[in-house]
């Protein structure tokens, strides 16, 4: 029996949400609908706006599509740093 090692991608990323978008449950998403495993490293929210420092990790097509769904959303995304880890 041969074993498959995928390997995974993990990514830190700086998101800055709008007011609108602060008691909208955006990191619950990220899991749930992106099979992405979320870290929150740091926080700062205000009933006017937000900002979180969070490791990502999951396969580099979930991640790149968790990305870009939190800019359609109107999160400003900018990453800390990125590197792949393989199990």
């Amino acid at each position: 029996m041969t074993q498959v090692v995928t390997a995974m991608a993990k990514m830190r990323v700086y998101l800055t949400f709008p007011s609108e978008l602060i008691q909208v449950p955006i990191i619950y998403h990220l899991g749930k609908d992106f099979d992405i495993v979320t870290n929150i490293r740091r926080a700062d929210v205000t009933p006017n706006w937000g900002w979180v420092a969070l490791e990502l990790e999951g396969n580099e097509e979930n991640l790149e599509r968790a990305v870009a769904w939190l800019r359609e959303k109107g999160i400003k995304v900018d990453p800390i740093d990125r590197d792949v880890l393989i199990p």
